[in-house]
């Protein structure tokens, strides 16, 4: 098996809700404890062994490739700027024109997860499929949706409204080369409905559930918590 070493964050969003708290950054760039969110997120690939980062950029993309650089704790970084919103699946296509290997790590450049990028492939080896996706287990899954396993794979993806603990999508994917040749042939698409819905639908899509310190900055209020837990050293 050959491990991928690359990896894909998106980090073009327009952040909407989070501009009470950060209203002239991107999202991804949102100071937590003295340091861009997006900081967190490249340590924690790096951490993981990726050596090859592509940054697929959109709004105030200048912004973003001024704050990180063509470096990053050992990484090579490069950036896929988006002409026009392309939705996460047109900006995750756009970006893996630029890849060097067959295989790819995808993250949300607004959400921070503690996971192994090897063991996530490995899950979808041992699967026998091509796309993987990381869950974090939350204590109540209304805002996200839950999802349901079976068997190692994702059966569902539920609406949100639900309530509980459970497992969540928490933004984290694999993609081997059947994944990345099936894209869908369009420049706009949205990577969640047109790629995982009909994954799960079709039993396609395994699930690694080893993961921890899930964080997603997309709110007023989780953003707050955020500045607590990175400024009490954790994660």
């Amino acid at each position: 098996m050959t491990i991928a070493d690359e990896a894909i964050v998106l980090v073009g969003g327009f952040g909407t809700r989070l501009r009470s708290e950060v209203p002239d950054l991107p999202k991804p760039l949102a100071p937590v404890a003295g340091r861009p969110f997006l900081a967190y997120v490249l340590d924690n690939l790096a951490e993981g062994g990726i050596r090859r980062v592509i940054l697929a950029t959109g709004y105030l993309a200048e912004r973003v490739e001024q704050a990180i650089g063509s470096r990053w704790q050992g990484m090579d970084v490069v950036y896929s700027r988006e002409p026009e919103p392309l939705g996460t699946g047109g900006a995750l296509a756009l970006a893996a024109r630029q890849l060097h290997g067959q295989a790819v790590h995808m993250s949300n450049g607004d959400t921070y997860l503690r996971y192994s990028p090897q063991q996530l492939q490995q899950h979808a080896e041992r699967e026998q499929v091509s796309l993987a996706v990381a869950l974090a287990k939350v204590e109540d899954v209304g805002r996200y949706g839950a999802v349901e396993l079976a068997h190692g794979r994702v059966a569902a993806f539920n609406e949100k409204g639900g309530h509980g603990p459970g497992f969540i999508n928490a933004g984290s994917y694999f993609l081997g080369p059947g994944a990345l040749s099936s894209l869908p042939d369009k420049p706009v698409f949205s990577f969640e409905t047109d790629v995982l819905l009909p994954r799960a639908a079709s039993e396609g899509l395994a699930a690694c559930v080893d993961t921890a310190d899930f964080i997603d900055i997309g709110v007023p209020e989780d953003y707050r918590r955020a500045q607590h837990i990175f400024a009490g050293g954790k994660p």
